[in-house]
């Protein structure tokens, strides 16, 4: 009998998971929990007593974009605080001007608005624009070089296009001229530049992560910008891992060339996501007159872009690829570049440059990954090999090197 009761099945199991009765059990924490958030809404000041900070310490309002128009100042802002805030008066480099505020003048908690400041600019001056609340507190937004913001046209279109393509397309192409190349070593090589590459690429995102990190630190506590890093780099991570399955899996029970083109893709793709939050960098950096288009820039920038293209073609290397492969991958690559110059240009928002570049920086650590075992399996040497480790080293020192000629 004690045999038979032990293989009965456990109480509840067996049973539909989505029963009236357990749809009530999955939504009785929530109901509980809201009705608690409700009752200290109501009555929070009897269970817990407010502390005892000035009512204006806690107003807060953030400058989210400055647009500047022919004849006229247009600034976003945001009020972040806890409590709503007034915009009662706005200055312009220390001088009081006139303002219209749209959707009004009071914002409740996270409420953005938009004002229009009908004032005499010109073009190169550093402007600081000051937001005066009805409390008297002052917040406000410095700009070091006024210019004036393109406005979304073919022309605009055109021009971030051919900026994105000289920074990012054409270096990864420029790299893959060393494919002939890498196809020229000896075996024993293969492998050294393999580590190459695997430098190229930690380096590459380790420098969006720390983007990002810098990008989070500008943006209002309240949206918690290291939160965004984390979902980015997860959601970049996790998700090169799902196509690398649905690719790398299949691949490995083909040819070794079939494998090796899988993981090629897979940097092309990390590459590119990398580049989406580099070219939005890049076009909100110039939409705001930070960045001076000179020589010495666009060289610094084919430089170090360059190099991703080499990190493409390295893992096929020993392999035949079709032309049609090699303009897929470059353009997987680098195209992502000019879309990021649009959304910098035009629409840039620092929420979307952080997850843009923590999703690359996820992305690129897979892979990274995925580079790292095609080494171990396909290695007759320990991976831990003096060549693996000079590649490794000279990767880094590369990306290092040419990074320096990059200066936003």
């Amino acid at each position: 009998m004690r045999q038979h009761d032990e293989m009965l099945p456990a109480p509840g199991l067996g049973r539909s998971v989505w029963r009236p009765g357990a749809w009530f059990l999955l939504l009785l924490p929530v109901i509980l929990l809201a009705g608690m958030i409700a009752l200290f809404l109501v009555k929070g000041e009897v269970l817990v007593s407010r502390p005892p900070v000035p009512p204006d310490a806690l107003l807060k309002v953030e400058f989210e974009r400055l647009l500047f128009r022919p004849g006229q100042i247009v600034a976003t802002v945001r009020n972040t605080g806890p409590d709503p805030v007034t915009i009662a008066q706005v200055a312009v480099n220390d001088a009081l001007w006139q303002y219209a505020v749209s959707p009004g003048p009071t914002l409740a908690r996270l409420q953005q608005a938009r004002i229009t400041i009908p004032y005499p600019w010109e073009t190169g001056d550093p402007m600081e624009v000051k937001v005066i609340t009805g409390n008297g507190l002052a917040f406000k937004k410095k700009v070091d070089i006024a210019a004036e913001t393109p406005r979304p046209s073919l022309k605009a279109l055109g021009a971030f296009a051919l900026l994105g393509i000289y920074v990012g397309v054409i270096p990864v192409y420029l790299g893959f001229l060393w494919f002939p190349f890498l196809k020229r070593v000896r075996e024993r090589w293969f492998h050294f530049f393999l580590s190459l590459t695997a430098g190229l690429l930690i380096f590459l995102g380790v420098d969006a992560l720390k983007e990002a990190l810098e990008a989070a630190g500008k943006v209002p506590g309240v949206f918690k910008g290291v939160g965004i890093i984390l979902i980015g780099v997860s959601v970049g991570l996790l998700g090169l891992m799902a196509v690398g399955q649905r690719t790398m899996g299949p691949a490995r029970t083909g040819t070794p060339g079939s494998e090796r083109l899988a993981l090629a893709y897979l940097i092309a793709a990390g590459i590119g996501l990398h580049n989406l939050g580099e070219g939005l960098a890049i076009g909100a950096a110039y939409a705001l007159g930070n960045v001076a288009l000179g020589t010495f820039l666009i060289v610094g920038f084919t430089i170090h872009n360059t190099t991703e293209g080499f990190g493409v073609v390295a893992p096929v290397a020993r392999d035949t690829v079709g032309m049609g492969h090699l303009l897929l991958m470059g353009l997987l690559a680098g195209g992502p570049t000019v879309l990021g110059t649009w959304i910098g240009g035009f629409t840039y928002s620092a929420l979307w440059s952080i997850l843009f570049l923590a999703l690359g920086a996820g992305a690129i650590l897979q892979v990274v990954v995925e580079l790292l075992k095609l080494m171990v399996r396909d290695s007759r040497e320990s991976a831990g090999s003096l060549a693996n480790f000079l590649g490794l080293i000279l990767g880094l020192g590369i990306m290092y090197l040419t990074g320096l000629l990059v200066q936003l």
